[in-house]
């Protein structure tokens, strides 16, 4: 197996409707910037309650991501 390095990144996902859609939200975000996503790890949930109402929840990660390597360089550059 070749050797490969990952980089690891905290997000915090919200929803009005469930955990599940915050997590969801972070993993949609994230892959529209970063290509190769691996894993998202659940590390933290939580809710935002106003007036005794929930109002958001939300989901903190942890995104993985596999480091490319670097493109050859053109010559004469």
């Amino acid at each position: 197996m070749a050797e490969s390095v990952y980089k690891v990144l905290e997000l915090i996902g919200t929803s009005t409707k469930s955990w599940e859609d915050a997590a969801m939200a972070a993993v949609k975000r994230a892959s529209r910037t970063l290509r190769d996503l691996r894993v998202a790890e659940v590390v933290e949930q939580d809710l935002v309650i106003t007036n005794g109402k929930v109002e958001a929840f939300r989901t903190k990660l942890k995104l993985s991501f596999k480091y490319e390597d670097e493109p050859a360089r053109k010559k004469g550059r």
